[in-house]
């Protein structure tokens, strides 16, 4: 038996046999070219015929899946049809590329510029931009798309990269298990796994290589780890964690439609995490109670210009309808250094984590951040709109959101356009700065949201991205916990709501401290949304205040995990 380990990024057990995908050959040759327009004809004809495949192949997806799934394929169509994308395209064809050269340059540009960002989702979004090019050099080049729509019952798809464009034509009841060699749990193969319930790990180095064609494997993509070969106490072992999880799933079921109470009746909120109007869609699906976290981000990278007040508006209007009414807590403009939006003009930095991002940049470009708090006060006026602030490290900066919100509206006022003049305003704490200042923000802001990925990063003073000190990264860790109690102590004693929106939101570990600790909202990925709402049921206050006590003592990350895993057994 051999085992191989990667990302864990869709649950399940899946036991089957190795089916390699081999990606189709792309390559191409460079040819100078004489006849410009013709040329650019040609690219434009192989989008057009894309962006038909596309749209086709998301209303399959739509049939199987649902909306929020297919549109990551309707999304495509829109990237590479954008003018400026395309315009990019004409220049470099107009100076004597061909057209599979031209879309490979700019592609590989906006693949680079989502690389470069400091967030795993917005990282992920390089290998959308790159399946877009493959979409239409396979059009350009006269190649067909690889087909997985008739593999055989009980197959696992072995590939380098499971790209949204493979997805139309998986059927769940033939496909048990997926393998890539890349992707991360914000991938949309990750996601799109996930809505298809097929068990998933990704990134496993060499997969391809590795997993030999024919082979019998076990895929634990709850654990993250392919079983080569196993045998048959393996295989018994293996199917009887396949019943219980199939338990467990059906016992989540008795979740939907409940509100969100512990153990013994203390009742909290659970949102989802967004980033784009389709996603809130999926919150909704999962039964989410709101949107706790709406990164615009999106809005800003996906195109080839700056979103308009009217754009924004719109899709901050459509989140807030979707809802329904309840809480959609919108995050500003999250950008820096570190993500190359070329009409923004940023500078590059060599320390872009601590440099000009975030709310400092959007304090120093009033241009860019009046249109969007102008968009989301005219939104306020369609739901329960928050307006959330990142990266804020005093008072200050709050304060001057604060007043532009109040000019902005104030222009409302006299233009007669309809928005909440009140509309609440808070602070993500994921700073040490603004941990350690909670008590003065607790004064001013009407909501907290905790980001522990970030906060855990700057806590530690450890680059995610830097594998020699990536061991240092924990929220676990005893200085990132106490930092998180005092927060939520902070906001609790100036009677604000405290919620949570990174990662550790979600983990079953850590729910009985945050219990403890008095979290009022968690806001999770939608997937996780049943899972998390089960598992704060699992606690009582009384249970979760005495396992926070002995945590509480640990110095060690090793300690803190060993105690709340045994609470877990």
């Amino acid at each position: 038996m051999a085992a191989l380990e990667g990302v864990a990024a869709s649950p399940g057990l899946g036991i089957g046999t190795v089916m390699v995908i081999a990606e189709p050959c792309l390559a191409y040759e460079v040819v100078e070219v004489a006849d410009a327009e013709a040329e650019k004809g040609r690219l434009h004809s192989a989008i057009e015929a894309f962006s038909v495949l596309t749209r086709e192949k998301a209303e399959v997806v739509r049939g199987r899946v649902g909306d929020a799934e297919a549109a990551i394929l309707e999304g495509h169509v829109l990237m590479i049809s954008d003018p400026f994308m395309v315009a990019e395209m004409d220049n470099l064809i107009d100076a004597g590329q061909c057209a599979e050269a031209a879309l490979d340059t700019v592609c590989e540009t906006f693949a680079a510029m989502f690389e470069a960002a400091d967030d795993d989702l917005t990282r992920q979004r390089a290998a959308d931009v790159r399946d877009i090019k493959s979409g239409v050099l396979c059009q350009l080049l006269g190649v067909r798309e690889v087909d997985v729509s008739r593999v055989p019952r009980g197959t696992v798809l072995v590939t380098h990269d499971l790209v949204p464009s493979m997805t139309a034509g998986l059927d769940r009841d033939n496909v048990v298990g997926i393998v890539t060699e890349t992707g991360g749990m914000t991938s949309h193969s990750a996601i799109l796994a996930r809505a298809l319930e097929i068990p998933a790990v990704l990134a496993v180095p060499d997969a391809v290589q590795e997993l030999p064609e024919g082979a019998q494997v076990i895929v634990d993509g709850g654990e993250g780890v392919v079983t080569v070969a196993p045998d048959e106490a393996e295989l018994a072992a293996a199917r009887v964690r396949q019943e219980a999880l199939r338990r467990e799933k059906e016992a989540l079921q008795r979740f939907v439609g409940k509100k969100t109470v512990t153990a013994d009746g203390c009742q909290v909120e659970l949102f989802g995490n967004i980033g784009s109007v389709e996603d809130a869609r999926a919150v909704v699906d999962n039964d989410g109670e709101g949107v706790g976290l709406f990164r615009t981000e999106f809005l800003f990278m996906d195109g080839g210009a700056m979103p308009t007040e009217e754009d924004q508006f719109r899709a901050y209007q459509q989140a807030a309808l979707i809802m329904k009414g309840r809480p959609v807590i919108i995050r500003t403009l999250d950008i820096g250094g570190d993500k190359d939006i070329p009409y923004l003009g940023l500078e590059k930095e060599d320390n872009p984590f601590m440099g000009f991002r975030a709310i400092r940049y959007c304090l120093a470009r009033e241009d860019v951040f009046r249109t969007q708090l102008r968009a989301l006060l005219r939104a306020s006026a369609f739901g329960d709109v928050r307006i959330m602030v990142p990266l804020v490290t005093g008072v200050e900066e709050l304060r001057q959101v604060r007043a532009l919100i109040r000019r902005y509206a104030d222009e409302f006022s006299r233009e007669g356009v309809a928005c909440n003049k009140d509309v609440p305003v808070g602070v993500m704490i994921e700073t040490p700065a603004a941990a350690l200042m909670a008590d003065a923000l607790a004064a001013e802001a009407d909501f907290f949201s905790i980001g522990t990925n970030d906060l855990t990063g700057y806590t530690m003073a450890v680059d995610r991205g830097n594998d020699r000190v990536r061991y240092l990264y924990s929220t676990f860790n005893p200085a990132v916990l106490r930092s998180i109690r005092s927060v939520i102590a902070a906001g609790t004693e100036a009677g604000i709501p405290v919620g949570m929106c990174g990662e550790a939101a979600a983990d079953p570990l850590l729910i009985p401290l945050w219990i403890s600790f008095g979290l009022t909202e968690y806001s999770v990925g939608p997937a996780s949304i049943l899972a998390t709402r089960a598992a704060i049921a699992g606690w009582n206050h009384e249970k979760a205040r005495a396992l926070a006590a002995a945590v509480m003592e640990a110095v060690t990350p090793d300690e803190v995990l060993d105690l709340l895993k045994a609470a877990s057994a």
